[in-house]
């Protein structure tokens, strides 16, 4: 073999290690992604059915129920507009709260419950994610233009 195929042929068989690394990476980013939606979409059927997504936004009063094992707690999650029922099995974060901003990770399940694995409240007395805050903002923007 001359050099120059030789070259060729190495140059061919990097760019195929690269084109394999750069697929297995975004499969792997791909297979971590999590959406946010809030519940008025999550209502509307706007989130992927069997996955993994976040839902967000305040916790309605009055309405977290407490198990008899101690860790399993229901509660809805609404954005003024809609009201989502959450059901979680685990320890609550300190600062949840009902009332206050809420993000939980999880799925849909058929009964139209979300299963969530991860609770997230916020951090502090001023602060709530961001997305919850977009999704409050247009769940109050919708409910003013259905009321004129």
């Amino acid at each position: 073999m001359k050099p120059r195929h030789k070259r060729i042929a190495l140059i061919g068989g990097g760019l195929a290690v690269l084109t394999l690394a750069a697929g297995l990476i975004l499969n792997a980013f791909q297979s971590n992604l999590v959406f946010f939606f809030s519940p008025s979409q999550v209502l509307a059927n706007e989130v992927p059915q069997g996955s993994t997504f976040r839902i967000g936004g305040m916790v309605e009063s009055g309405s977290l129920k407490r198990q008899n094992d101690g860790l399993t707690v229901q509660f809805n999650v609404t954005d003024t507009a809609r009201t989502v029922p959450v059901v979680y099995k685990g320890i609550l974060p300190d600062l949840f709260k009902e009332g206050k901003g809420v993000v939980a990770q999880g799925s849909l399940g058929p009964d139209g419950v979300f299963h969530a694995t991860q609770v997230l409240a916020k951090h502090d007395e001023n602060y709530m994610p961001p997305e919850a805050a977009h999704a409050l903002e247009q769940a109050k923007k919708a409910q003013r233009t259905v009321k004129q």
